[in-house]
């Protein structure tokens, strides 16, 4: 049976990252958690935050120019826009822009009114435009328009005071040249050297002249509002609906991560091929979850079940095992809990194997709390009463039943019982005797064992009883519970047939159990000593009649 595990081995990338993410949808309340945080947090910002509203207007920055309609005139000449942008957002802008909106009657800081404002430029443009964002559309109208011609009135100025500047200073140098000029003029002879210095004073003055004139004609406009801010017809940014979905989304996100860490130290079975890996041995199946019907645990024989053929299905791939068909004995057994689901695994196999016309007896080796017989219900036929034997005989002698199951024969069911010493009971040679019968053509010996970790009971019968079943509930055994078992049985001479999965109870079926199990160890009358030196409590009608306990030592009375 290794062929299952080089399979699940042999798996793919995309198979393993499928099973990864079924493995997260596992956790679909902690998902569901981050969904409901994310939505609850997108519909708080969308409903607590105010409606702003963004006016937008563009202005094309240009350069002063004498003929802007020359040939070979650049409106770029001269023009950092980077350098332009931050102009637009400085805090001289914001001083003029605030005195406008005074005039207007919207009073305001420089630093409130510049918080609002955007200044971008697109690629390849002399364009800034001007976007602001307030709290009505007049109010984010108006301030993107006056902060837009602020902008281009503090540009102007100081286009006009470099002008002025630079004109200052032609100024500054031709006034000694016009006063040298003047000088040589009353002079007034014929010297050569005269009249050659007056000519240059004169070509010099007339250049400063020049300049000046074409200062005084530059067209100072600093740019043109191609665009003008105009009201917002509705408010800006995201609205209730795209601020759902961002936090539906963001919400998910944040259940993944949290069902990923969650996976990571969950020390539960994750995936079957983490149970065969733990386990090291194939999954044999998984039962269905069915209702059992009321008085018996036995599925074989209800017409239409999808469990019993799901418990025909592994008794069938049983045996045909090599292992299993050499041996002919089978301890079927539960890592922890009340054993409650390998009881019924074991009593269904019995059934299916008599239904293959298997002679097959079912030794029920919990001696500390045996039910099977009760929890088989009708189907045990009558049998004398325990009473009349007790302290003469130990088990599993006169532990005899018969189980017919309808319509696919009977098995025979050696009940369990309590005993004082429940290892010399398990190791003594009556057992060896039932156990040997497995030898026999036709025969098959199935052994109910309590939980492997919760008492040391199966690991007295493993060396006689190699061929094990571990019958689980994948999400309460841990893959540490798994690994351990197998370590237990193959010390002991044993080996791991492989795995059966049964349905997890609910949370009305474990409250249930646990009534159940205070009734059998805290309820009824007294009947006879217990292994741990208590009163064990009387299931038959007989024995509660009695008005005394019965006591091991001395006998019956």
């Amino acid at each position: 049976m290794n062929q299952p595990i080089r399979a699940l081995e042999d798996q793919d990338e995309p198979a393993l990252l499928r099973d990864q993410f079924r493995q997260l949808l596992r956790y679909r309340a902690l998902l569901a958690s981050g969904v409901v945080v994310g939505l609850l947090g997108g519909g708080w910002l969308a409903l607590s935050g105010e409606e702003s509203y963004t006016s937008t207007g563009e202005v094309v920055v240009r350069s002063a120019a004498s003929d802007p309609f020359a040939a070979g005139a650049s409106a770029d000449k001269g023009i950092n826009i980077g350098s332009e942008r931050q102009t637009a957002v400085s805090d001289s802008v914001g001083t003029v822009a605030v005195a406008t909106l005074a005039r207007q009657g919207d009073r305001v800081e420089v630093g409130p009114l510049l918080s609002g404002l955007q200044v971008t430029n697109p690629p390849n443009t002399l364009v800034l435009r001007f976007s602001y964002t307030g709290r009505t559309p007049v109010l984010a109208k108006e301030r993107a328009q006056a902060l837009a011609d602020a902008y281009l009135e503090i540009r102007k100025q100081r286009t006009e005071n470099s002008i002025a500047n630079m004109v200052e200073g032609y100024r500054a140098q031709l006034s000694p040249l016009t006063a040298q000029r003047d000088q040589l003029t009353e002079q007034a002879t014929g010297s050569d050297d005269v009249a050659g210095a007056r000519a240059n004073l004169v070509v010099a003055i007339s250049e400063l002249s020049r300049k000046i004139s074409e200062l005084r004609a530059l067209d100072t406009t600093p740019g043109y509002l191609t665009k003008k801010p105009a009201e917002p017809t509705g408010p800006t940014g995201a609205g209730l609906p795209l601020l759902l979905g961002l936090g539906g989304g963001i919400g998910l996100a944040l259940g993944l991560l949290l069902s990923w860490v969650r996976l990571v130290f969950d020390p539960a079975v994750r995936s079957t091929r983490e149970l065969v890996r733990s386990l090291g041995a194939p999954l044999l199946g998984t039962l269905p979850r069915e209702r059992a019907s009321a008085g018996t645990l036995l599925a074989i024989g209800r017409s239409g079940s999808r469990l019993a053929e799901e418990y025909r299905a592994v008794a069938f791939r049983l045996a045909y095992d090599p292992s299993f068909a050499q041996r002919r004995r089978l301890l079927v057994t539960a890592p922890r809990g009340d054993g409650t689901g390998a009881a019924a695994a074991a009593a269904n196999l019995a059934a299916a194997f008599a239904e293959m016309g298997r002679d097959v007896i079912l030794v029920e080796a919990d001696l500390r709390t045996p039910a099977l017989a009760r929890d088989l219900g009708p189907a045990v036929q009558a049998a004398p009463p325990r009473w009349v034997n007790r302290g003469e005989l130990a088990w599993p002698s006169e532990s005899r039943k018969n189980v017919d199951v309808p319509g696919s024969g009977a098995f025979t069911l050696i009940a369990g019982r309590r005993t004082d010493n429940v290892a010399r009971a398990l190791t003594s040679a009556p057992v060896g005797v039932i156990l040997a019968a497995g030898d026999r053509p036709g025969a098959v010996v199935i052994v109910l064992a309590p939980p492997v970790l919760s008492y040391a009971d199966a690991v007295a019968l493993f060396d006689r009883v190699e061929d094990v079943v571990v019958v689980c509930d994948p999400r309460e055994v841990h893959r540490s519970d798994l690994e351990r078992i197998r370590e237990i049985i193959q010390a002991a001479g044993g080996s791991v047939l492989g795995a059966l999965l049964h349905p997890g109870r609910s949370r009305h079926e474990r409250r249930a159990l646990k009534k159940a199990a205070k009734r059998r160890t805290g309820g009824g009358r007294p009947r006879r000593g217990s292994a741990d030196g208590g009163l064990e409590y009387a299931d038959d009608p007989a024995e509660t009649l009695g008005l005394r306990p019965f006591d091991s030592a001395a006998g019956h009375r």
